[in-house]
């Protein structure tokens, strides 16, 4: 294995930078274990220098201008490959309202949902009933999610969402088992359950030790797991993703995938649900990084992949 000169972007600006902060030492500890000159970077917006010599750039960051597509075209003009998605894709797949329109024009399945601007906005009428889910548009890892049960708790759950963001997304909320897909090149990773003890897989759960149990592969019958792995792919082409990514999928009682959006850039520490999802096939963390870091290098110069 060639040894190289490799830069981790950690940390950032966004509202996810302590998540991105545990992924980008996990990914920098894991990559030097591999023999490779690893320098950590925290990036602000256009301030910031790759050292010499840089081979290529690891993508650890998490949310706004890791995720949405800035920093990918900041690093574009570089010429130096970076992990992950590149500018378009990043930025579409971001913007739950973009993304939800590359789903639905590409057959994927997916909640129906309803975009929403203004925190005066009131409940949207009979067609929609709780319970329901708000997001902000432009966020990750949970950040600014809300679960309605009652149409009168509407108003504060509205804005509250428009806290992390200009707009928001309506939501019908699924009923069903929660999953998520990892895809690593050509390779659609087994199927990974969500099942948090208690209530929802919001942030809390997330990041909270001991407060969800995961399932890896996740206890389907073959036939529903081609299904969700079949829903994972066409919204990983949907968006025009590349190299890697994990797409959440709600799954409901007679086994039809939904698809709730693409994480571009998901979390990477060992325990993370991608590294999870390969270590299920015998790909160790180390060896996740260093294919991740292959795909980028295999791209000069980089481009986005359109769908």
């Amino acid at each position: 294995m060639k040894s190289r000169q490799l830069v981790v972007f950690l940390g950032g600006p966004s509202a996810e930078r302590e998540v991105s902060l545990r992924s980008g030492a996990a990914v920098a500890n894991a990559l030097r274990s591999l023999g490779h000159t690893v320098t950590e970077i925290d990036p602000q917006p256009g301030a910031w220098q790759l050292p010499p010599g840089t081979e290529a750039v690891f993508l650890a960051l998490h949310g706004t201008y890791g995720e949405d597509g800035t920093v990918q075209a900041e690093l574009d003009t570089s010429g130096i490959p970076y992990t992950g998605c590149g500018r378009e894709a990043s930025q579409i797949a971001f913007d739950k309202r973009l993304a939800k329109q590359r789903f639905i024009a590409f057959g994927v399945p997916t909640p129906r949902s309803l975009a929403i601007h203004d925190r005066e906005t009131p409940w949207p009428g009979t067609d929609w009933q709780p319970p329901v889910v708000l997001k902000p548009s432009r966020q990750g890892s949970s950040v600014g999610l809300q679960f309605i049960d009652r149409q009168e708790d509407f108003p504060a759950a509205l804005a509250e969402c428009l806290r992390y963001d200009d707009s928001a997304l309506l939501e019908e909320r699924i009923p069903g088992r929660e999953t998520t897909v990892g895809i690593l090149g050509d390779l659609i990773l087994p199927v990974v359950e969500v099942a948090p003890k208690q209530g929802a897989y919001d942030y809390q759960n997330k990041y909270t030790a001991g407060r969800t149990e995961y399932f890896c592969p996740a206890p389907f019958d073959a036939a529903t797991t081609r299904g969700i792995q079949q829903a994972a792919w066409a919204a990983f082409q949907a968006v025009g993703a590349r190299d890697y990514a994990r797409v959440d999928v709600m799954v409901r009682a007679d086994g039809q995938p939904s698809v709730l959006e693409v994480n571009t850039l998901p979390g990477m520490t060992e325990t993370s649900l991608l590294p999870k999802a390969a270590a299920a096939i015998g790909i160790a963390f180390p060896e996740l990084c260093e294919r991740m870091i292959e795909l980028a290098l295999a791209r000069k110069p980089n481009r986005d992949v359109r769908p």
